[in-house]
């Protein structure tokens, strides 16, 4: 963790640095995000969330360890070195067992928490905002505090056990609902520095009744609203101004920056101002499989305009999945007079989910393969992938159904680390 450290530090110096975090488990994702780090000698950070990866699988099918295997497993392919590479823990608490009484719930929470440190991840963010089926709602800032104390407790134990760096950890409730908005949004409230205080407060007295005062000391971020969502078919920008009490109160708070989730899709001059803001550490996840299905997208065109009838049908195949499994859209994509649209376009970007059905991703890689054996003709680069054929041209990508992919994937990631990067 030092470099995340490092990165905090020079920021509350006055350097405007920051780090963007990657929430993702797709392999062409997580292998563009490692192919760009080796390509600027610098780290990347990759988190799991909690439905995503827990200790009964989540919805990829593993638990922490086999993630940070397959992590490793795709550095050792780019040839990146292990240093590099940050793992950290999104929303790590009772999420995924909600429908459960708080007790059997924080037990659950317990062992997840304990299985991600044990495993190697060091960057964890401690999230006990959701009532549990006995709870009331919402719950009390010092029912959520105590909470995140109890499963830091079990972080630092999990963490002396299997020795290493110590672990560094994320507080704060106040977030935009994972993976965007299922409801039109108009504006947003900021979190207020009052709010802010007493979310602070509130932690720092838990964590000292429970004699956590060295964990305390490696409490490096928060996570508050700084305006920024998306939903369906819409982005809420960033507004400097609206935030910048926000940015006067972290000002005085040593060693402490803020943590902004759900900046996708936010333009790249935004992503910059909230790392001037002191947002320095920037989450994204569906813009990244967004970018994703529009590079497949555009392979499914060009496949047809080369071979016709023969060409595979990726759209088809993966619209027939989604219907035939509904669960990760139904409750999101709600008007049936857009229902096909919002399953292949909507922001929310709900065919992340579906990636890894072999079905899909077989016939992913069948379209890949039509496309691979002899460059793409420049015309329909130039007509679908307007971005890509513009770096053929240039000879700074390599015209290869797989290169173009990546960069597809790569050309959001810039994005967010030049924001993050120093001023020049």
């Amino acid at each position: 963790m030092k470099a995340l450290l490092d990165r905090v530090r020079e920021h509350k110096t006055g350097q405007r640095v920051g780090i963007w975090s990657l929430c993702s488990a797709h392999p062409v994702v997580i292998e563009a995000a490692l192919r760009e780090a080796k390509g600027s000698g610098g780290q990347v950070l990759i988190e799991a969330t909690s439905n995503q990866v827990n200790q009964f699988g989540g919805y990829t099918g593993m638990k922490p360890a086999d993630f940070c295997a397959y992590v490793g497993a795709i550095a050792t392919k780019v040839g990146l070195a292990a240093d590099q590479i940050l793992l950290g823990g999104d929303h790590l608490g009772p999420n995924s067992w909600q429908d459960r009484d708080c007790a059997q719930a924080m037990e659950h929470a317990s062992k997840l928490i304990a299985d991600y440190v044990a495993a190697g991840f060091r960057k964890i963010h401690l999230d006990c905002s959701m009532s549990c089926a006995d709870d009331p709602r919402p719950l009390s800032d010092s029912q959520v505090s105590e909470r995140a104390a109890t499963l830091c407790e079990v972080a630092e134990r999990s963490w002396r056990e299997a020795a290493g760096e110590p672990p560094v950890y994320i507080i704060g409730t106040e977030v935009p609902v994972p993976g965007g908005a299922a409801e039109e949004l108009e504006t947003l409230a900021v979190t207020s520095p009052a709010a802010a205080a007493v979310t602070l407060e509130a932690h720092r007295n838990a964590f000292a009744s429970q004699g956590l005062q060295d964990a305390w000391s490696r409490v490096i971020g928060m996570v508050v609203q700084p305006g920024v969502e998306f939903d369906h078919h819409k982005v809420i920008d960033y507004v400097p101004q609206n935030a910048q009490a926000l940015k006067q109160w972290i000002e005085a708070q040593p060693n402490l920056v803020f943590e902004a989730h759900s900046t996708d899709y936010q333009m790249p001059v935004m992503l910059r101002a909230l790392v001037q803001d002191h947002f320095a550490i920037l989450k994204v996840g569906p813009a990244v499989t967004f970018a994703l299905r529009e590079v497949l997208w555009a392979f499914d065109d060009i496949a047809r305009e080369i071979h016709g009838e023969k060409a595979v049908r990726l759209k088809e195949t993966v619209l027939k999945v989604m219907h035939e499994n509904p669960a990760h859209w139904r409750s999101y994509y709600t008007d049936g007079s857009r229902m096909e649209f919002d399953m292949q376009y909507s922001l929310s970007d709900r065919i992340r989910y579906y990636w890894n059905v072999p079905e899909i991703r077989g016939a992913c890689d069948a379209l890949l393969r039509s496309l691979g054996g002899k460059a793409v003709p420049l015309t329909l680069l130039s007509q679908y992938l307007p971005n890509q054929y513009a770096a053929i041209r240039a000879q700074r990508l390599e015209n290869n159904s797989r290169a173009i992919l990546l960069d597809g994937i790569a050309h959001v990631l810039r994005g967010y680390a030049r924001a993050c990067g120093p001023v020049a």
